[in-house]
């Protein structure tokens, strides 16, 4: 099975309850690629998701609470380390693709670790650079969407 790198707006709507369709939704996958041990996810991801669920959701989990979700997240997934050859490689990026920086870099991270997917909103569904695809698993038939 293939591994698949979810980029913090996926992470963030497991536990925005403004959004209950897509709260719903991202669980749904989120237990399915936890179970399949198919869910990667980057330490930029891990801070961008303390940073918004404690200061840009309507309803904010708190900062104990933020914490105890990343520390689950560190034990039960695979982590990539944000490096100095991501970061180069988002700004190549960036600049060959016009990505913007922040999403390249999530890009990077996924191409440097040879993770073949990232599923995030935030490109278009089923586009692919340099042998990475983006996949949105909130729209179409995404394993372990409910």
């Amino acid at each position: 099975m293939s591994d698949f790198l979810v980029d913090t707006n996926i992470l963030v709507y497991a536990y925005d309850r403004s959004e209950m369709a897509k709260k719903a939704k991202a669980q749904t996958v989120l237990v399915w690629l936890e179970a399949n041990q198919a869910g990667v996810l980057s330490t930029q991801v891990l801070g961008e998701f303390f940073n918004s669920t404690t200061r840009k959701l309507v309803y904010k989990l708190t900062e104990a609470e933020a914490y105890r979700s990343i520390q689950r997240y560190l034990s039960a997934w695979r982590i990539v380390t944000v490096t100095g050859a991501i970061v180069l490689e988002a700004a190549r990026a960036t600049a060959q693709y016009q990505i913007a920086y922040w999403d390249a870099q999530i890009w990077a991270a996924a191409k440097l670790n040879q993770i073949p997917a990232v599923l995030s909103e935030d490109f278009q569904h089923g586009q692919t650079i340099e042998g990475v695809q983006f996949l949105n698993p909130l729209k179409g038939d995404f394993p372990g969407k409910g």
